[in-house]
């Protein structure tokens, strides 16, 4: 049987305060990503969504427990390396992955770390490039871009060292609408066309509805882990802990709870389109 892409076992993180005390920051997280899902976590500020994803690429390592990049344990310090090949990163601000003064030169930075041919690095930089759509920016200067650009530009320098799964921690959060679907349209394309495994950490519930699966965080805990239809069907529950749900979800339970013959697990406008 397969190994899973990702796996958590009895995973607890504590972070060390100035004063010397701790705060803990995941409790007991177990959970498996297999091959090739596509996976949102949602949860809001302090619920430790991002300091989970930072475990899946070794740059945080567990109090307790034990996390595994597909067999390898991330407590392996002389493998960490391999872990990062395995599962690339791409963090919310694009301006701090940026290193080069040109699009195809800040590509093949990864490539070049990893001791890669200049051919194949060549053709590694043209075909990342390609995949997020922006071939025709190859000679451009970054910081020339538009924020989802960058974004673009930043994923595709993850991709061009080949990994089998990018966590993306909340890639979108300082892109304006136009940016942000520029970038969940890459992931997307990532996922089904190039069969790489993703999480998504985000805050936008119209991102997690275009997962396999919704992950949801509170106090370090996961408190839900299902298709989006059915966490986002627990629209009251999500309320509780101060998270949203898409606009159209939380239209379809308002008009159903008034009575309304209207089917209330409802993601996107085209369903409520269909549905009226």
């Amino acid at each position: 049987m397969a190994k899973p892409m990702i796996e958590t076992r009895n995973l607890y993180y504590n972070y060390k305060n100035p004063d010397g005390s701790e705060t803990s920051a995941l409790k007991n997280i177990n959970l498996k990503i297999n091959k090739g899902e596509f996976v949102a976590i949602i949860g809001h500020n302090g619920s430790g969504k991002s300091t989970l994803a930072k475990h899946f690429n070794a740059l945080l390592l567990p109090t307790k427990g034990d996390v595994f990049i597909k067999g390898i344990n991330t407590r392996e310090i002389d493998r960490v390396w391999e872990i990062r090949q395995k599962a690339g990163m791409v963090f919310q601000n694009p301006d701090n992955q940026l290193v080069a003064t040109v699009v195809e030169e800040d590509v093949a930075f990864g490539p070049e770390n990893l001791g890669i041919e200049p051919q194949k690095i060549r053709e590694r930089v043209k075909e990342a490039l390609k995949i997020v759509g922006m071939e025709e920016y190859a000679r451009h200067a970054p910081h020339l871009l538009s924020g989802g650009q960058k974004q673009r530009v930043a994923i595709a320098g993850i991709i061009a060292m080949r990994p089998e799964c990018i966590i993306l921690d909340e890639p979108t959060a300082m892109l304006d609408p136009s940016g942000r679907r520029e970038v969940l349209n890459t992931i997307k394309k990532l996922n089904g066309e190039e069969g790489i495994t993703v999480v998504n950490i985000t805050h936008f519930m119209e991102e997690a509805v275009e997962a396999d699966r919704v992950i949801v965080m509170e106090a370090g805990k996961i408190i839900m882990d299902d298709k989006p239809i059915e966490v986002f069907s627990r629209v009251k529950e999500l309320k509780e802990l101060g998270l949203d749900v898409p606009q159209v979800t939380e239209l379809a339970y308002n008009l159903y709870s008034k009575g309304f013959n209207i089917n209330p697990r409802l993601l996107t406008v085209e369903e409520m389109v269909m549905e009226l």
